[in-house]
């Protein structure tokens, strides 16, 4: 079964870029626009990874890892941070959250791919 990413950020390009990348890979790539708009789209869709930026507006990416985390059922679930942010502080926060990982924009493709098909086997 195809692997289903749902990536949420506030930029349209780096959206444009995650879907070429990880579409072009075979992956199924659902997208949201900030986290508010995260959070809907997960509660209707079936999704294996989640790719969050940080700052968006309406809900920033901590709100969206607490609160998929905040179910039970989705525990387990890898969700990586893709940010310009890079800072020790702003990783323990996403840690403590239940990241799984943290990439930093701008990303390269390959080594995207390499951490998703390695969280998401």
């Amino acid at each position: 079964m195809t692997k289903r990413i749902l990536t949420i950020d506030d930029s349209k390009t780096m959206r444009d870029m995650l879907m070429l990348t990880l579409a072009g890979a075979g992956f199924d790539v659902l997208q949201a626009v900030d986290g508010a708009d995260g959070l809907e789209v997960f509660a209707r869709e079936r999704v294996d990874l989640i790719i969050t930026d940080i700052n968006m507006p309406n809900m920033d990416g901590y709100e969206v890892i607490r609160r998929v985390r905040a179910n039970p059922v989705h525990r387990t679930l890898p969700i990586l941070v893709l940010t310009t942010e890079g800072e020790a502080d702003k990783r323990a926060i996403a840690r403590e959250a239940g990241a799984t990982g943290w990439m930093v924009k701008p990303f390269d493709p390959d080594r995207l791919l390499e951490t998703v098909a390695k969280v998401a086997a």
